[in-house]
C-alpha cells in the first residue's frame, strides 16, 4: 500500500472513529452495538448526544489545528500551536478537556501553562494529547522513529504535563509510522515499548500486552494508558476497520477518543477503501473560532496529501 493511502486512512479512520463515538461518549459499553446490531446495515452516523450526524468533535479540530500549524509554519513551531489552541478553546467549542480548558484558558505562557496544571493538580495523564495525534504522526513518519517520537513528545507537553501523557502519544506516533513502512504494528510493538521512558515502560507494557483487555483497566478510558490499550485491543481482536471501530465505541466511556485512535490505528493499516463509505458521506470538522471553517472530507484528503508532501525527512 502506498503512503498517501496509509496517511489518508489515518487521518480519515481518527475522525470517522471520532464522530462516531461522539454520541456514545461516557455512556455504557454495549450501547453502539444495541442501537446498531447489523454491521455495515448503514445509519450509524445518525448523530446525537448534541453532535450532528457525521461531526467531529474535540480530537479532531485539534489535530487539524496542529496540521495547519506543520503547514503554515512549514514544521513544528510550538508557540504557534498553542496559540491556536488557545484561539480555538476561547471560541466555545462543543466540547473540550476539562484539564485541556484550564491549560488553553489559565493565561500561562505557552511553556509553563501545562506544566504548572500538573504541579497543582497531580494529575495529567489523561488522553487529551493522544486524541490529537493523527495528523503529527502523518507529518513526522518520513523523519524517522527519534524525530517523530520527539514531536509527539513536545506536541503532547503544550497541554499535558505528566510525562505518561507524552509517551503514550510517542507509542501512537511510531505505531503509525512503522505502518507506513508496511510493518504490523503489533508485532513492532516490543520494539517499541523499548523506546518508551523507563519510568512509564511498564505500565504501557501491560495495557499493551497480547493478553490484556479492557476490563482489567484501573483507569476510566479517559485516562492515556487504558484509551492506547483498548485502541490496540480493538485493532488486534477484530479484521477490519469497522469491526475495530465499533469494537472501540462498544466498550462506553470516552467513546469519541478511544474510536479516534482505533481509527488511527486501523487506518492507517487497512487503508482508506476499507473506511465505509456511509461514514465519510456525512464527515464533517467545524473549526470554532476560525471564521467558521468546516473541513469535509475533500478537505481532509487534501490535507493528508498536504502533510506526507510538506513532510520533512530523514537527513
Amino acid at each position: 500500500m502506498m503512503r498517501i493511502q496509509r496517511a489518508v486512512g489515518a487521518i480519515v479512520g481518527s475522525a470517522v472513529g471520532d464522530a462516531l463515538g461522539g454520541p456514545f461518549e461516557f455512556g455504557p459499553p454495549g450501547a453502539f452495538s444495541a442501537r446498531f446490531p447489523v454491521p455495515g446495515a448503514g445509519g450509524e452516523m445518525s448523530g446525537g448526544g448534541g453532535w450532528d450526524p457525521g461531526e467531529a468533535t474535540d480530537d479532531t479540530q485539534m489535530a487539524v489545528l496542529v496540521a495547519d500549524s506543520l503547514l503554515e509554519r512549514g514544521g513544528l513551531d510550538l508557540p504557534d500551536v498553542f496559540a491556536r489552541f488557545r484561539r480555538w478553546a476561547a471560541a466555545g467549542p462543543k466540547d473540550i478537556g476539562l484539564q485541556t480548558e484550564d491549560v488553553l484558558t489559565n493565561g500561562m505562557p505557552w511553556d509553563l501553562a501545562a506544566a504548572l496544571h500538573f504541579q497543582v493538580n497531580r494529575r495529567a495523564a489523561g488522553n487529551g494529547s493522544l486524541m490529537r495525534a493523527s495528523t503529527s504522526a502523518v507529518y513526522f513518519a518520513p523523519a524517522g522513529r527519534e524525530a517523530s517520537m520527539d514531536a509527539a513528545r513536545r506536541i503532547a507537553a503544550l497541554t499535558h504535563g505528566d510525562r505518561a501523557a507524552w509517551e503514550g502519544t510517542a507509542i501512537l506516533h511510531e505505531l503509525i509510522r512503522v505502518t507506513f513502512e508496511d510493518t504490523d504494528p503489533l508485532t513492532a510493538l516490543p520494539h517499541v515499548l523499548a523506546l518508551v521512558h523507563p519510568d512509564h515502560r511498564g505500565r504501557y507494557a501491560a495495557v499493551l500486552a497480547p493478553d490484556w483487555h479492557p476490563d482489567r483497566a484501573t483507569e476510566f478510558n479517559g485516562a492515556v494508558w487504558p484509551c492506547l490499550g483498548s485502541a490496540v485491543w480493538a485493532l488486534r481482536t477484530t479484521t477490519c476497520f469497522e469491526d475495530a471501530v465499533r469494537a472501540a465505541v462498544d466498550l462506553g466511556g470516552d467513546t469519541d477518543t478511544v474510536a479516534a485512535v482505533t481509527g488511527a490505528l486501523a487506518g492507517a493499516y487497512y487503508g482508506p477503501d476499507a473506511i465505509p463509505a456511509p461514514w465519510t458521506r456525512p464527515l464533517h470538522v467545524p473549526l470554532p473560532g476560525f471564521d467558521g471553517r468546516v473541513l469535509r472530507l475533500p478537505e481532509l484528503l487534501d490535507l493528508a496529501h498536504r502533510l506526507t508532501e510538506a513532510a520533512p525527512h530523514k537527513p
